[in-house]
């Protein structure tokens, strides 16, 4: 899909045709959308085929007056079968041409349709480098609200700690912590590319500029030491699960080796006045009362020895 928009009076509006000062805004393009992109608008091919890899990094190129900034952004996908989150990331590539910005993405940007929206205020198209500022802005802000969520979700299974004894909550948080892997390794990633930005060298920095450009830096590093903070909650709470469950598998190997020892003392005591023996040789063995009185005083006996040595 191809979208072109541009500030007007002070809002975001959607053309038909593209004019200086035009965002065009593309994701999951077809193949004649792609060539459109490279043909019709002039867009650098191997810039389109690398805003179009998933394995592509962030990074900063220029080429014949286009530059080219690739980004990660956040992503969350809900699993019908597990009814859990998954998080990972999607590289967004924007393309900074002489008078137009182009977004170029496989999937659908949350971040970018919120200001397609009109969600996001101040967006001002004609102002490219302060355009493309707000978009790493809107960014660095998904990053930060999917590590709240994550921390949410972190929270809740933490309040299952206690009673857990399946290892479904152990998949869960493995699979929490390894979103945190892609998040600090793309957030570091974007760090790196926003600090490029910010020497001056692949966009043109104006001074009124400058507070938003230190403000994108400033989100960036916060969202990274977030990333790296949770990942070692995630870490701590995945060992604690794994002592907890093992402290509740002892614990039930514990009774049923207690329930275990009872029940065959009465069938040690029954086999042993079974035997075909002459009267006399085992004792009290005149008649089976005392064998009940027997099993059920020793079975006693034992269940109170073992049972105050540990609680059942």
């Amino acid at each position: 899909m191809i979208h072109i928009y541009k500030t007007i009076d002070g809002k975001l509006c959607q053309l038909e045709k593209a004019e200086p000062g035009c965002w065009i805004s593309c994701y999951e393009p077809t193949q004649d959308e792609i060539q459109t992109l490279t043909q019709e608008f002039g867009l650098d091919t191997g810039f389109v085929r690398s805003c179009l890899d998933e394995e592509e990094s962030s990074r900063i190129e220029r080429e014949d007056g286009q530059t080219l900034i690739i980004v990660d952004t956040a992503v969350a996908e809900k699993l019908e079968k597990s009814d859990t989150f998954q998080f990972y990331t999607v590289p967004l590539g924007i393309i900074n041409t002489s008078d137009l910005v182009f977004t170029i993405s496989l999937r659908r940007n949350q971040v970018l349709g919120a200001m397609a929206d009109g969600k996001i205020s101040n967006i001002q198209t004609q102002f490219k480098t302060r355009f493309i500022l707000q978009i790493l802005m809107q960014i660095s802000a998904g990053f930060v609200f999917y590590l709240k969520q994550i921390d949410k979700i972190s929270y809740s299974m933490e309040q299952e700690l206690s009673g857990a004894m399946k290892n479904q909550e152990i998949v869960q948080l493995m699979g929490l912590e390894k979103s945190l892997v892609y998040f600090t390794t793309s957030l570091k990633a974007n760090l790196v590319t926003i600090e490029k930005i910010q020497r001056g060298r692949a966009l043109k920095l104006y001074p009124e500029d400058e507070d938003l450009m230190d403000d994108v830096g400033i989100e960036f590093r916060q969202a990274v030491e977030m990333a790296t903070i949770y990942s070692g909650v995630i870490s701590a709470m995945m060992d604690a699960f794994s002592y907890v469950i093992a402290n509740n598998q002892n614990s039930v190997m514990w009774r049923l080796t207690i329930i275990t020892v009872i029940i065959e003392i009465p069938n040690i005591i029954f086999a042993f006045y079974g035997i075909n023996m002459e009267t006399g040789t085992l004792p009290f063995d005149s008649s089976w009362v005392y064998s009940i009185i027997i099993t059920l005083i020793l079975t006693s006996i034992v269940a109170f020895v073992l049972l105050r040595k540990k609680k059942f």
